[in-house]
């Protein structure tokens, strides 16, 4: 003979109507911490399919995007040593981090 098959119950109560949870109902509430994002907006160009592919190999996998910015940005900043650094070349003399 075998034995019959549990029944996985899919409701947010329990039988007898008492709510999931820990012992006797009780679940633990954490909070997540709140984020606080910046205001962002697009600032769009148009590249050919080899611009596209160089900057792809120099940034790496998946990072292009943040490569971009962050050469743009450093660059509008007067950043040089974060341009070299980027570009891979040599950090000038007293900005070596």
């Amino acid at each position: 003979m075998t034995k019959p098959k549990k029944q996985i119950q899919t409701k947010s109560t329990k039988a007898g109507g008492r709510p999931k949870g820990g012992v006797g109902g009780v679940t633990s509430i954490v909070e997540k911490p709140t984020v606080v994002e910046e205001e962002l907006v697009v600032f769009a160009f148009r590249l050919t399919p080899k611009e596209r592919d160089l900057i792809h190999k120099a940034a790496g996998p998946a990072k292009a995007s943040k490569y971009v910015r962050t050469l743009a940005v450093a660059a509008a900043n007067g950043d040089e040593a974060l341009v070299l650094q980027l570009l891979g070349g040599p950090v000038p003399a007293g900005d070596a981090a």
